[in-house]
């Protein structure tokens, strides 16, 4: 595998995330963001965060499997939620634990979350973009 997650010591353990990756491989990916779209380019989950969290890691899934990897080769995840105050993370964790669940994944990989003022289009609450390398 060309991914190792570590906690290193002296920094605080976060469930849903390792402080640190360490990439080994030789063929860097870059996924675009992705947004709560479907495969016809509809918005799932209109006005829902957990919903479009779901799709925008499902998606992320879907782009990854297009090139050969998986949730085990991400290095770094970047997510962007509109308006994002920190009452909203139990909505943000239900939507990566059902995605999660779907994918038979655990992702783990390093990750930062900011808040934004708008997105793409109106309905849009959330993007998410993953950064992965393969041997």
């Amino acid at each position: 595998m060309a991914v190792t997650l570590v906690n290193p010591s002296g920094l605080p353990e976060i469930p849903i995330y390792r402080q640190v990756s360490v990439a080994t491989g030789a063929k860097l990916i870059h996924v675009a963001g992705q947004v709560s779209w479907d495969v016809e380019g509809k918005t799932v989950g209109d006005g829902d965060l957990a919903a479009q969290v779901e799709q925008c890691y499902l998606n992320v899934g879907t782009a990854l499997a297009g090139v050969g990897a998986t949730f085990a080769d991400v290095v770094k995840l970047t997510m962007h939620v509109v308006d994002w105050q920190p009452e909203r993370m139990p909505q943000v964790l239900e939507g990566i634990s059902r995605a999660a669940a779907k994918l038979g994944v655990t992702p783990a990989a390093p990750a930062s979350l900011f808040g934004i003022v708008a997105l793409d289009v109106p309905e849009h609450l959330v993007e998410v973009e993953a950064v992965a390398v393969l041997d």
